[in-house]
């Protein structure tokens, strides 16, 4: 299955050591969606990653393929039902090519809030490992 990371499990370091199974693929881009930083993380001290839709934006990520038991492991990572839901999108590869994959967007409240700067600096460096930026 593949799963659309934006956030945190961009970097690739991170995502090996979440989910030891998954292999990274390629980027790509979800569309009519932003990224925003929402809500409060004990752990991270600010703001986490999530999208929400907004008509003629987009959000660039990279697809990784998981399997079943990394699955499970990125719901326990993302609080999956509680702090995270887990939907059914299509993004779109560099040729343009619809994707089905997952991802996770934040529940409950979406106040936008700074996140860390530790927290970002992760994100960045993701956003480095595939080449993004």
């Amino acid at each position: 299955m593949y799963y659309f990371a934006y956030g945190s499990n961009l970097n690739t370091k991170q995502m090996l050591e979440r989910c030891p199974d998954s292999q990274p693929m390629f980027i790509a881009t979800l569309y009519n969606y932003k990224l925003v930083f929402a809500g409060w993380s004990r752990q991270w001290r600010g703001g986490v990653a999530s999208i929400k839709s907004f008509r003629g934006e987009r959000v660039l990520g990279a697809i990784y393929e998981v399997s079943d038991r990394d699955l499970k492991r990125l719901d326990s990572y993302e609080g999956y039902p509680s702090q995270y839901n887990r939907f059914n999108i299509t993004v779109f590869d560099e040729d343009g090519e619809p994707i089905k994959a997952i991802t996770y967007i934040k529940s409950g409240q979406l106040e936008e809030t700074q996140p860390s700067k530790e927290y970002l600096a992760l994100i960045q460096q993701g956003y480095r490992d595939w080449e993004i930026v």
